[in-house]
């Protein structure tokens, strides 16, 4: 379970709130989902399983206990459903609103159905968060900077979106803004920088890069790195953004409500020095394993160059404040990954 800051487990424990949670059955949504009831709050969450797992409720479970557990009702259902959105929010005074199709190749493949998930179902969520007054959380994306070479990218300088996922993340956030301005509706976007930690899927064809370079690593297969290996990217680890979901829900200032903030560390990991502190990882948890030197392709589409957040305004306006950077998050992760690669 991870370890929240002891001002953030003091504003959770006093006060029982009513949370929903959607796609709780993935990587993001079931930490926030076991770290909520860790602290007693009442649950409601909501899945399809399009992308998300019941062994990830299942780990929630084991690791709360059921005394915790009963304070949670699981919805399984489509955002893509209002009804099911509806029914999803009834009585919640936050929503942290997870569920997405969230990988540019799948986006570049098939995007129609990213635009079905990440649009028309971010909009049933909002419709059924104002209708009963509920605080909106939801996660946005840095692949809204699109082809801005701004570093490091700050939230009101963007470029042209460079992937049909991009252009649904946008949409997400125009759509949150002028819900606060004709309704009144309080919303707030996270921008992730490419998050990871346990129970990341390492299977799949859309496996994010780190379970999915581990898993190679295991098998003794060369990892791909697409391009020269020093397009960068700022590596957040699920501490992090559990962090900024929260404190973002429990804002007070009224000056942090229906904003867009970066969610990340503040600092670039090239995939070279990615690979090399992967590598030195596995072979820790494995003495006997020799990874395999990367083998390079081209550059891929949709991606950007590189990839740098300033966190100033979430530390400012959200009492935001990395606890893990990359290498502090890969020693918490590196035994869930590797006991848990893809076969």
């Amino acid at each position: 379970m991870l370890t929240l800051q002891p001002d953030l487990v003091a504003l959770l424990e006093g006060q029982s709130r009513r949370w929903l949670v959607t796609g709780s059955a993935g990587f993001i949504g079931s930490h926030l989902l076991e770290t909520l009831l860790a602290h007693g709050q009442q649950v409601t969450s909501l899945d399809n399983f399009a992308t998300g797992h019941r062994h990830n409720l299942q780990a929630v479970r084991e690791s709360v206990g059921e005394a915790a557990w009963a304070r949670h009702h699981f919805i399984e259902g489509d955002i893509a459903d209002p009804d099911t959105c509806v029914a999803a929010c009834e009585g919640a005074q936050f929503v942290l609103h997870q569920a997405a199709l969230g990988s540019v190749p799948r986006s570049l493949k098939d995007p129609q159905t990213t635009h079905r998930a990440n649009a028309t179902g971010f909009l049933n969520m909002l419709v059924a968060a104002r209708d009963v007054g509920a605080r909106f959380v939801y996660a946005a994306s840095s692949s809204t900077y699109g082809d801005s070479p701004t570093l490091p990218k700050v939230e009101d300088v963007i470029g042209r979106p460079l992937s049909p996922y991009a252009v649904t993340k946008y949409l997400n956030e125009l759509y949150a803004e002028v819900f606060g301005r004709c309704y009144g509706m309080q919303t707030i976007g996270l921008r992730y920088f490419n998050v990871f930690g346990p129970r990341q899927d390492p299977n799949g064809a859309y496996a994010a890069v780190i379970p999915r370079w581990i898993a190679a690593m295991l098998r003794g297969e060369p990892c791909t790195i697409n391009g020269d290996g020093e397009t960068s990217r700022d590596f957040c680890y699920i501490a992090n953004t559990v962090q900024a979901n929260l404190r973002a829900a429990l804002a007070t200032q009224d000056a942090a409500v229906n904003q867009v903030y970066n969610v990340a560390v503040g600092d670039r990991t090239t995939l070279n020095q990615l690979h090399a502190a992967l590598a030195a990882g596995v072979e820790r948890e494995r003495p006997s394993l020799q990874v395999a030197q990367p083998a390079y392709a081209d550059f891929r589409g949709g991606d950007v160059r590189h990839s740098l957040a300033d966190v100033s305004k979430a530390r400012t306006l959200l009492g935001y404040e990395p606890t893990h950077d990359v290498h502090e998050g890969l020693a918490e992760a590196i035994a869930w990954y590797v006991a848990n690669a893809a076969a």
